[in-house]
């Protein structure tokens, strides 16, 4: 393959759309072979792809290149449940009761992997892939106070160039240089936009779309431990990323908005010649980062956590501990199956639903299938399937007698929060072509 082809195929899995991710703001795989089998591929490399999971895993699949594309379906509803009835008010950005649904439910995600080895015993390669993010587009107001319709969208690119060895047949380590994009956008904030609630009047809202990059590395391990027993380990430090300045004035820390440290561990086990089996643990903290993990519960100027501020209120987001599962199945001499499945608790209380609003990362369970051919001419085409069941984050309200009339946040007996109920479910479509040379 030509550079210049492989240059222009880069360039347009850079393009990726926005999307709103599974794990938290995170993809529940990457790569559509491991996206098939519930994300896994800590311990189980299956195309060029693999350094995203773990960047050992590229001196395992040979040279070889791979295009995908996922067609991603998130369905987002929030849910003011709040009522005058007997004289409650829901609070200072109420809108009427009732559902208000955000629109663009389809995004195209492209990603792209090229391996070459380097002898029998090294690899170099590169990915590129959408990490995550999170977009609502809800075409009308939905936080009282503001002008425009409430809008929010976060892109996340990972270029990661890598190189990878076997420090012999059974085990090899890698390391992945993570050039990390981000673009953010939002509207229909102006509520937020006073001195009594933000540090940077000005910078909260319609500054159109902002960027920032950063630079990190991941590391993976991988070895065969015993006859069919493959395990794996792979961590990535926090990345820190420049600051959204247009955005400084909702975002913590003065708009910052660096990437969590993950880490994970998996393991596969070959059954027999048709049979595998693989999962993966992987840890996100998201709980290390101020501008999704501080609290939005009392929001924001009630307890003086003034939106931009060094401690200024966010998503509320905690730590997050996501658990994969998949198998594949040799059909038959050119088909592969695949099926898996993927949980991780929402990373978000009740308490946190309001400013969710814009972010409301609510599934839990995935349900992932797939299928590859094998083509005559070294290549190979593939499939997947992903469904995310519906799930609901109850917010605070009248009937629970822990949201009063209070003016910029509901509280009663004790508890802040807001009456905002959130619900989400997802598909996806998935299809890759693989080339071996």
């Amino acid at each position: 393959m030509k550079m210049k082809k492989i240059a222009a195929l880069l360039a347009i899995a850079a393009a990726s759309g926005s999307a709103f991710a599974t794990n938290g703001y995170f993809s529940h795989g990457y790569g559509i072979k491991a996206k098939s089998m519930g994300g896994v591929g800590i311990a189980l490399p299956q195309d060029s792809l693999a350094a995203a999971s773990n960047p050992a895993g590229m001196a395992m699949v040979g040279d070889r290149m791979d295009f995908g594309l996922d067609l991603f379906s998130p369905i987002r509803t929030s849910t003011w449940t709040g009522t005058s009835a007997g004289g409650f008010i829901n609070n200072a950005y109420s809108q009427a009761p009732g559902d208000y649904k955000s629109g663009k439910n389809l995004f195209a995600i492209p990603e792209f992997g090229y391996n070459k080895m380097l002898g029998w015993d090294m690899a170099v390669g590169i990915n590129v892939y959408g990490n995550g993010g999170m977009n609502t587009d809800y075409g009308k107001v939905v936080i009282a106070g503001s002008t425009s319709n409430t809008y929010s969208n976060l892109e996340q690119m990972f270029i990661a160039p890598t190189f990878a060895w076997k420090i012999n047949k059974e085990h090899s380590i890698g390391v992945s240089l993570n050039l990390v994009f981000q673009n953010f956008e939002a509207r229909g904030l102006e509520a937020f936009d006073v001195g009594t609630q933000t540090s940077a009047v000005g910078s909260v809202t319609n500054r159109g779309k902002d960027t920032s990059r950063g630079l990190g590395l991941k590391l993976g391990w991988t070895g065969q431990v015993a006859p069919g027993v493959t395990l794996g380990a792979t961590y990535q430090a926090k990345t820190k990323m420049s600051k959204f300045d247009k955005y400084k004035g909702l975002l913590a820390q003065q708009g910052k908005f660096d990437i969590p440290e993950t880490y994970g561990f998996g393991i596969a086990y070959k059954a027999n010649d048709k049979l595998t089996v693989a999962a993966d643990v992987v840890q996100i903290n998201y709980g290390a980062i101020k501008s999704i993990a501080d609290n939005g519960d009392a929001f924001p100027g009630l307890v003086g956590t003034l939106l931009g501020s060094e401690n200024g209120s966010g998503f509320g987001w905690g730590n997050q501990t996501v658990y994969k599962f998949g198998m594949s199945y040799q059909y038959a001499p050119n088909l592969m199956l695949r099926a898996g499945y993927n949980h991780a608790k929402t990373p978000l209380k009740s308490t946190q639903t309001f400013f969710n609003i814009l972010a409301p990362a609510t599934v839990e369970d995935h349900l992932t299938l797939g299928a590859t051919w094998m083509l005559a001419d070294k290549s190979e085409l593939t499939l997947s399937y992903m469904h995310a069941f519906e799930k609901k984050v109850t917010g605070l309200s009248a009937s629970d007698g822990k949201c009063g009339n209070v003016g910029a946040g509901c509280t009663g007996n004790g508890t802040i929060g807001h009456p905002v109920d959130l619900k989400m479910h997802q598909n996806a479509i998935g299809i890759a072509y693989g080339m071996k040379f």
